[in-house]
């Protein structure tokens, strides 16, 4: 199919790089370039600059900080969300949100096709896909790396260095950077061999714990209806907080992360993470609703999570199955309100103190001194009964 218009998810790294001026000789189209500002550390006036020198004809620079926290990361912690237990999903929520507003400035602009990075070997091609069909089934995707001949890092260096386009990246460096307000993630090239460890000088938000400072630093968390909403006592935007948090931790070198994780196209990878914010926020929120959760709501709450997560990992996010778990989650957390003071310590959090209007827990009710408000003979029964089919089934089994 023919195009005369194509908005391209750009960063101005290697692959995107390279595919603004694939797309412009392949189809003989206008490239508009859209880049999202989510707490990224990169110059995009340069970025702006050099999509337009390699061929796009519009550039879309747009700040997503404050929308990506409230609307995603805050939605998605609500529902303590980890995949495989240590992933964070940073890389995960994003792509959501810079897909929907990619589909938006194709509308906008009259396109006809969408453009995305995107390996055919990685998780991105289904997060940007899955939303682009929630939202605008109407646009054709465009995915290179699943059909071009460009399918080597070596073959992408040869087409940058004979079409004059700079790289961020070199040969002999070549991993693989995602990086915003949430997470920075590293994979790819030496990291593809599990055996060989990261480079400490690759990790951009967090110091290393050994060299965090022997001082520990202590730091208050408030939290209402599951969101955290002030620090120390001062109020600030999401994207405001979740920047101090990551600054704080980070300077402890709270939040690192190496796993092996399960692809959702099948296959493991592997992934080195940065999450202080992320980190700290979890472990704060998680001492507050221990004391406002019902149990029961809680453990339910426990064992869905990992669904939930699977769902944001493969790119589900704009899915129904999604939104009806998080109206569950949203409502769970409604009652997660309190303050939590936790302590920072070479890569490692505690909690030293926590408190709630909303709290369940009772010391007048679990204290070890005489009380008079629980009869302790009570529990004679309570066992009885929970006993009664291990007992039947002993029995049968002796015969």
């Amino acid at each position: 199919m023919s195009h005369k218009k194509i908005v391209l998810a750009y960063s101005g790294g290697l692959d995107t790089s390279v595919i603004l001026t694939w797309l412009k000789e392949t189809y003989d189209a206008e490239i508009v370039a859209f880049a999202a500002k989510i707490g990224q550390q990169d110059d995009f006036a340069a970025i702006r600059e050099k999509a337009l020198r390699t061929g796009a004809t519009e550039v879309f620079i747009e700040d997503l900080v404050e929308e990506f926290v409230s609307e995603y990361i805050w939605p998605m912690f609500r529902a303590g969300a980890r995949y495989e237990d240590q992933y964070l999903l940073g890389t995960s929520i994003a792509r959501p949100l810079i897909a929907r507003r990619q589909a938006e400035i194709a509308r906008q602009t009259g396109a006809t096709a969408v453009a995305h990075g995107a390996t055919g070997k990685g998780n991105d091609q289904v997060r940007f896909e899955l939303t682009f069909a929630s939202l605008a089934p109407e646009l054709e995707v465009i995915a290179p790396w699943r059909f071009w001949d460009l399918d080597s890092r070596d073959k992408l260096f040869d087409y940058a260095r004979d079409h004059n386009i700079d790289l961020p990246v070199t040969r002999d460096k070549p991993y693989s950077m995602d990086q915003n307000i949430l997470h920075t993630s590293y994979e790819g090239g030496v990291l593809e061999n599990p055996l060989n460890a990261p480079d400490e000088e690759m990790f951009r938000t967090t110091v290393a714990p050994q060299k965090a400072p022997d001082q520990a630093e202590d730091i208050r968390l408030r939290f209402v209806g599951g969101n955290l909403v002030a620090i120390d006592g001062q109020e600030m935007s999401p994207g405001q907080l979740l920047t101090e948090c990551n600054r704080r931790a980070g300077a402890h070198g709270v939040g690192r992360a190496d796993l092996v994780e399960n692809r959702f196209v099948g296959m493991k990878s592997r992934g080195v993470y940065e999450t202080p914010g992320g980190t700290l926020i979890h472990f704060g929120r998680r001492a507050v609703e221990q004391l406002c959760l019902d149990r029961e709501v809680m453990h339910l709450r426990d064992r869905l999570m990992p669904e939930y997560a699977e769902l944001v990992y493969y790119g589900f996010w704009f899915a129904p199955e999604r939104e009806a778990l998080q109206t569950l989650f949203d409502q769970t957390a409604a009652n997660i309100e309190g303050e939590a003071v936790i302590r920072m310590y070479k890569g490692g959090l505690t909690v030293r103190s926590r408190a709630s209007s909303h709290s369940l827990y009772r010391q007048d009710v679990v204290t070890f001194d005489q009380d008079s408000v629980y009869n302790q003979g009570d529990a004679t029964g309570f066992i009885r009964l929970q006993a009664l089919r291990l007992k039947i089934g002993a029995a049968r089994r002796r015969g």
